[in-house]
């Protein structure tokens, strides 16, 4: 216990939330990539390549959280880099998935798009935790150019993750208590613009469609099938069809209808061996399946446990920084965790967003584990959560160090009268 307490510093609610998604994680990736590991002469090469993955992100968090949060605005530093990597991706970057959003560096393959997400939410909080040397206006310009030209980057590539992460920071400069007429202006030109993209995706003719590049017919596509599904999933006999358009949404679907209350038990769920993407992008309809509905919220309750956690953390925090950057660091890590859960059970258009720390990956399992890192830090050093024992320690020192002073009139009774009796 003793060595826990000293290896496991900061708020101990969000190291049980972490280890709980940990545990989970290990468990259902390993169940779901079966169609993975029966393809791969090792049939634990799949899980082993994952826990790996996170064993390091273990590390790293241990790392982290022993750093005071002062310290990570140079975090800064990534989001040039990030511009950078995201400007050549298009061109050099790996296709997957009718998309380059993977680049490829001396063997190792990672996404630019999940360290802009870092850069931006530290930049973010720098910047209005600098309210004493820049002005509102100032502030406001500075965040549109910068995050605005990193999601304008990611856009073209992963619209979903674009739009996550400017809605992000958007409520970052809303809970900064920036000009709302500033915020209310950008929140409508955003509508407008959304909703005029949507229109265009809707009514745009296939002959002009061709002409244009892959990802908008793969936004199309996905849009289409999200608001006609219902319609074109049956045939003139009323009777339901699984076809190829439907296909991921269909089979989320029965994996969540055969969980029920109590689910199937890990390892025993059929819906793995049809979903393509089971262990990332569906991986919450499989959680379902194999561990209920009862699984299921639990999953949900972790990552609401985890914001509330982290709104009591800035809360105690005395410093803008931390206080902005652990709100920052929370609110998109649970933001892309509803996300991947609204995929699942059909809320929203596929988007293919991962369920951090859960589902399998590798850019973005490490830096959802750099998000718990930053947020332990802050809780440790910004808010002084989870330091009772270090506190108590120094208190016992200073008490058992610190001699009572002592008067000249005790150490007078102490000594005895060594005159001689006289007679």
């Amino acid at each position: 216990m003793d060595l826990a307490s000293k290896l496991f510093k900061g708020d101990r609610v969000i190291w049980i939330i972490f280890m709980f998604l940990c545990l989970i994680s290990v468990v259902e990736v390993f169940s779901a990539t079966s169609t993975i590991a029966y393809k791969n002469a090792n049939h634990w090469a799949p899980i082993v390549r994952h826990a790996t993955f996170l064993l390091g992100g273990f590390v790293l968090v241990l790392l982290l959280h022993n750093i005071p949060c002062r310290f990570f605005p140079a975090f800064i530093l990534l989001l040039p880099v990030s511009v950078l990597m995201l400007l050549v991706t298009p061109f050099v970057g790996i296709n997957a998935n009718d998309a380059h959003r993977w680049l490829e560096i001396f063997g190792i393959q990672f996404q630019p798009s999940e360290f802009a997400k870092l850069a931006s939410i530290v930049f973010i909080a720098f910047l209005l935790s600098k309210r004493n040397k820049f002005t509102d206006d100032q502030i406001f310009k500075y965040i549109l150019i910068g995050v605005g030209a990193t999601c304008v980057l990611i856009l073209p590539e992963n619209f979903s993750t674009a739009f996550m992460l400017f809605g992000v920071c958007f409520l970052m400069m809303f809970i900064g208590q920036l000009p709302l007429k500033k915020l209310g202006k950008l929140a409508g030109f955003l509508l407008l613009s959304l909703v005029v993209f949507i229109v265009l995706l809707r009514f745009t003719p296939t002959g002009v469609t061709q002409y244009l590049p892959d990802r908008f017919s793969t936004w199309q596509g996905r849009l289409e099938r999200f608001f006609d599904g219902h319609e074109s999933d049956t045939d003139e006999n009323g009777v339901y069809k699984i076809t190829d358009d439907n296909y991921q949404v269909s089979h989320a679907k029965i994996a969540i209808a055969r969980g029920g209350l109590f689910g199937q038990l890990p390892g025993h769920g059929q819906q793995r061996d049809f979903l393509p993407q089971a262990y990332s992008d569906f991986i919450y309809a499989i959680i379902i399946e194999e561990l209920g509905v009862v699984g299921g919220v639990f999953v949900l309750m972790l990552y609401i446990m985890l914001l509330v956690r982290v709104g009591m953390i800035a809360r105690k925090c005395d410093k803008a920084f931390p206080k902005y950057l652990v709100l920052g660091c929370g609110l998109l890590v649970v933001v892309q965790a509803l996300a991947n859960m609204a995929v699942a059970v059909n809320l929203i258009p596929v988007t293919g967003q991962p369920m951090p720390l859960v589902s399998r990956g590798g850019t973005s399992t490490v830096i959802s584990c750099i998000y718990f890192g930053i947020i332990l830090s802050v809780s440790r050093f910004g808010a002084n959560m989870g330091n009772e024992e270090e506190e108590d320690l120094e208190e016992e020192t200073e008490g058992a160090g610190a001699a009572p002073a002592i008067t000249e009139e005790e150490i007078s009774n102490w000594v005895p009268d060594t005159q001689p009796e006289t007679t």
